[in-house]
């Protein structure tokens, strides 16, 4: 399964979500997504579900001289999640990235400020949250915010996405209630390679669309 862009994958991933909120599944349902690449799909589950939209800043952890191998992640306040496999094949340990850990939390934290301002983060607990990303490839940032979200007591907790790799999708379902991943091609390769148009999600964007689906004062 392709996706043309974020928009219509969000579009079908809601579809399924509501098949299970027609059961009544789903209470008092939040959605929150990862930013950048997460807010266009979450906004879609969003507007469906009648949901109130917000983000979970999450920050993957790169090897030195390697930022794109994803060795740990952050989320929120919460201590550095490390992958330790990886770190042992890659002969590191945690004091190895500690600037590596201070420069991401730095940028989790403008990030987080930059899309939410002064708003406090929504209160999950009891409720039914909903996160959701674009794909999962290694699913370290994914794992990290699950983590993080479980701490808050949700009443029930849903990772969704259009694509994921198989073996990141299957590692990933211990961490939550409920996992739906759309598709999850066997030559998965990256998240990327499933969309016609997978350009970058500005903070602009991740800004308009949040402003567009925040909840009255007092319905958070």
């Amino acid at each position: 399964m392709r996706f043309p862009h974020r928009r219509e994958a969000g579009q079908d991933l809601a579809l399924r979500l509501r098949e299970a909120a027609s059961g009544g599944d789903l209470p008092r349902p939040v959605v929150l997504a990862l930013p950048r690449g997460g807010v266009p799909v979450a906004a879609e589950v969003a507007r469906a579900l009648g949901a109130p939209l917000d983000v979970l800043v999450v920050r993957k952890i790169g090897a030195p001289g390697r930022p794109e191998a994803g060795v740990g992640a952050l989320a929120g306040e919460d201590p550095p999640l490390f992958d330790r496999r990886t770190l042992g094949l890659l002969d590191l340990d945690e004091a190895d990235l500690a600037a590596d850990v201070a420069r991401e939390r730095a940028e989790l934290r403008r990030r987080t400020l930059r899309y939410r301002g002064e708003r406090p983060a929504p209160d999950v607990r009891d409720r039914t949250v909903i996160l959701v990303d674009d794909g999962l490839a290694t699913g370290v940032t994914a794992r990290a915010a699950l983590r993080h979200l479980r701490r808050q007591a949700p009443a029930r907790l849903i990772l969704a996405v259009p694509v994921g790799a198989p073996e990141t999708v299957a590692a990933l379902r211990p961490e939550a209630d409920d996992v739906l991943c759309l598709s999850q091609p066997p030559d998965f390769g990256a998240v990327g390679l499933w969309y016609d148009d997978f350009g970058q999600v500005t903070d602009e964007e991740v800004i308009a669309l949040l402003d567009a689906h925040r909840p009255p004062a007092g319905e958070r």
